[in-house]
């Protein structure tokens, strides 16, 4: 039997199909990483035969991904706004529907003077690497209380050289203790218990403690929006990431609290996805 190529590799990717809603994308992403080659290779020349331990690593991608184990946690590492980030499975995969909140919170920070910004449950690090790469003058916190999670953000900010971008352990605003920010954001734990859908497909390779928030999946929502009035300057906004269905909850939650200004968001998919909130001046 002659040794597979590229095309072939490929073809034999399709039953990908079963696990993914982009089999041939996940496919190409996974070959061309073994081959250490940017995907615009496999087209060029299909008809290569890679090396035996190129294919073989292929190979071994291949079923962790008929497992169902998602792309990013194969790989270890995931493009968000435009940056490369280290991701294990410490950490959730950081999704484009989180770039709305990194948008929202851009318009809200001015780029010509210093301002201060805390994002807590930073995870890779994503949104605060993310805001200090766009808001250079910025001072930002990210806390996470889990220590894993951290390291991976750490790890990201040096390697993206990063450097104004403080990383502190503790549960959401435990960290901030006596600081007042110009703006907080989060992306917390948003799905409730009984939600089947975190025990399913590529959710089941994630940190549950970071995805399940209580029986109705507002438990971290309501936590943060009791705790940030204290770290928050006067006229200080939240920037918070829900749950689709929670576009009515989450602002009758902050303007139980004080909050004005309240207004939801949809990404790009047109799901509400983000609520901000301003504290009063």
């Amino acid at each position: 039997m002659n040794p597979a190529t590229l095309r072939d590799l490929l073809a034999a990717a399709r039953q990908l199909a079963a696990v993914s809603d982009t089999p041939r994308l996940d496919a190409e992403v996974l070959l061309a990483a073994a081959l250490h080659r940017p995907r615009g290779y496999l087209h060029a020349w299909p008809e290569r035969i890679p090396e035996p331990e190129q294919a073989a690593r292929f190979a071994a991608w291949l079923e962790r991904r008929l497992s169902g184990e998602p792309v990013a946690y194969i790989l270890g590492r995931r493009e968000f706004w435009s940056l490369e980030l280290d991701v294990t499975p410490d950490t959730l995969i950081p999704r484009p529907e989180t770039e709305l909140l990194v948008e929202l919170a851009l318009a809200r920070l001015p780029a010509d003077r210093p301002t201060t910004v805390a994002d807590l449950g930073t995870g890779s690090g994503a949104i605060a690497l993310a805001l200090a790469v766009e808001r250079p003058l910025a001072r930002i916190v990210a806390t996470d209380r889990s220590p894993a999670a951290l390291a991976v953000a750490r790890r990201n900010a040096r390697r993206l050289r990063i450097r104004n971008v403080e990383f502190r352990e503790g549960d959401w605003c435990e960290p901030l203790a006596g600081e007042r920010f110009d703006l907080i954001a989060a992306n917390p734990p948003y799905v409730a218990v009984a939600d089947p859908c975190w025990r399913e497909g590529e959710l089941r390779f994630e940190p549950a403690d970071a995805l399940v928030a209580g029986e109705d999946g507002l438990d971290a929502l309501r936590a943060i929006i009791a705790r940030t009035p204290a770290c928050l300057r006067p006229g200080g906004w939240l920037l918070l990431e829900h749950g689709y269905d929670q576009g009515e909850a989450v602002p009758a939650l902050l303007r139980g609290r004080g909050f004005t200004e309240v207004s939801d968001h949809r990404d790009a998919a047109g799901q509400n996805r983000t609520s901000c909130g301003r504290w009063p001046g």
